[in-house]
């Protein structure tokens, strides 16, 4: 049974995930131009921490959960079945947003007065909420793996975090920006973007109320398996596409590897 205390734990680091939206909306109003170098290396930097905890330690702590009650081969269909299974799941979930309010598109603090050039105010609020309508969605999954990662293992559960926020924030950017253009409002552009955060709490909430009291190796294996394809995904398909049209590729290669050796080091170290 999962102790009053891990479970808030847990909500607390999944929320401060989901929220760190709102600190790219922040560096969008009160900076004058994008530092793309550290969005480069911070965004290769969180997906090298994603890739090697999913790859190294979730993805080997789904395969000894289900080896264990389904033995050698079939325990390791069904973690090749989670896996993949959390790929497609948010590659669908991807591909059901449109390319124009994709959160992903990349989008520059500097690029705000070329938009409002050709673009009209009811334009661009569309875009803004649509925004942070498709962050919302793809954020649900990503609470949900933050929440069961620190349920199982607190100091996972943080590393995930860290990760997920760095990657939260050049979204709560692609919010922002044309929210704030098109209402002249930085108070709302913030609240929009903030609240967009949220849908990662309320995932880990769902997921709680919905598998919590189900929880046995089999469902922990294929979820673990899931999470670890989520976290895979959304690296190869968001974070280093995104660090690479920020215009630094070397920096964010550089920041990917960097993830990885200071994942592998705290494995070792703390964990």
């Amino acid at each position: 049974m999962v102790s009053t205390e891990i479970i808030i734990q847990a909500f607390l680091l999944t929320l401060f995930a989901g929220l760190s939206t709102g600190i790219g909306s922040a560096l969008a109003f009160f900076a004058k131009k994008t530092n793309t170098k550290f969005l480069s290396v911070s965004l290769g930097f969180s997906a090298g921490v994603m890739i090697y905890v999913s790859m190294v330690e979730i993805f080997s702590k789904a395969q000894d959960s289900l080896v264990g009650v389904y033995g050698q081969k079939l325990g390791n269909w069904y973690t090749i079945f989670g896996f993949f299974g959390g790929i497609f799941l948010i590659a669908i979930i991807d591909k059901l947003i449109p390319e124009f309010e994709n959160p992903h598109e990349i989008h520059k603090i500097e690029d705000v007065e070329k938009e409002v050039e050709y673009a009209k105010k009811n334009k661009l609020l569309k875009m803004g909420v649509l925004s942070a309508i498709a962050i919302a969605i793809h954020n649900f999954p990503e609470g949900l793996a933050t929440f069961t990662a620190a349920i199982t293992d607190p100091k996972l559960g943080i590393a995930i975090a860290v990760a997920i926020a760095i990657h939260n924030i050049p979204e709560g950017i692609a919010v922002s920006i044309p929210l704030y253009y098109a209402t002249g409002s930085k108070k709302k552009a913030f609240w929009y973007s903030f609240l967009s955060g949220l849908a990662e709490p309320v995932g880990a909430i769902i997921g709680f109320a919905i598998l919590m009291p189900y929880l046995n190796d089999t469902i922990f294996g294929l979820l673990f398996a899931s999470v670890a394809g989520i976290m895979v995904f959304i690296s190869l398909d968001e974070l280093l596409p995104t660090a690479r049209e920020y215009g630094e590729p070397h920096s964010a290669i550089y920041g990917l590897i960097a993830g990885m050796i200071v994942m592998a080091v705290s494995l070792i170290l703390f964990m």
